[in-house]
């Protein structure tokens, strides 16, 4: 049995390879926006390329954001990418252009802002090691393996802390967090309940990010 993915086709990056990437590890992938398939799919990717505010904007016009919104409710899985991850916290800080102030609220499934790496150089653009959490299922034997990274921002803060701080903790349902390191630790990916992001491309991340990829087609079945 082939699990049925929906690449989400809102012009938010470049979506062929994901759609590749997936096919190599048994998938069965439709790249659309179409309402009736993103509900029906066993998964959703929600890839994401540019500015915290352009990638919203683009989700916003074709409705993305009440699909995603409606699977998580409904503990359909989504995997989100690269800006795919970041929108899925409070808000960014990145500027789309010169006039852009402020933060912009994303889909807040996550506590925490996206903002600019303090490294010496950015973008972060290259192959970094991933710490990954001790019970992931994405990272699952991939622990201190190397995956590629495109962005010069990120979540520097731990979302699992700040949700153990809320009234209506509770621990089985705190996200596990996996990190990495340029300039300061960030999220490089988070996983809880049937959503699931990864900060880094396991599309161009060669033979760990096909098995990461496998993992997350696997436990989707």
């Amino acid at each position: 049995m082939s699990a049925q993915v929906v690449v989400l086709d809102a012009g938010t990056g470049n979506v062929r390879s994901a759609v590749r990437a997936l096919q190599r590890v048994g998938a069965q992938v439709q790249l659309t926006a179409d309402y009736s398939a993103v509900m029906a799919a066993d998964g959703l990717v929600v890839p994401g390329v540019g500015a915290f505010r352009t990638v919203m904007d683009k989700l916003q016009r074709v409705r993305a954001d009440r699909m995603i919104e409606r699977r998580i409710a409904g503990g359909q899985a989504v995997l989100g990418i690269c800006v795919g991850l970041q929108v899925l916290f409070d808000c960014g800080t990145e500027r789309a252009d010169d006039a852009d102030t402020g933060a912009w609220p994303g889909l807040g499934q996550w506590p925490g802002s996206v903002d600019v790496l303090p490294a010496e150089v950015v973008p972060h653009m290259g192959w970094t090691p991933v710490h990954a959490h001790r019970d992931s299922t994405l990272l699952a034997g991939l622990d201190g393996e190397r995956f590629y990274f495109v962005h010069s921002y990120a979540v520097q803060s731990d979302p699992a802390q700040a949700l153990a701080r809320e009234s209506t903790f509770n621990e089985a349902s705190v996200p596990k967090v996996s990190w990495a390191y340029h300039g300061a630790d960030f999220v490089a990916a988070i996983e809880q309940g049937a959503l699931s992001a990864t900060q880094f491309h396991p599309e161009k991340s060669g033979d760990a990010g096909a098995e990461l990829l496998h993992h997350w087609v696997q436990s989707i079945i």
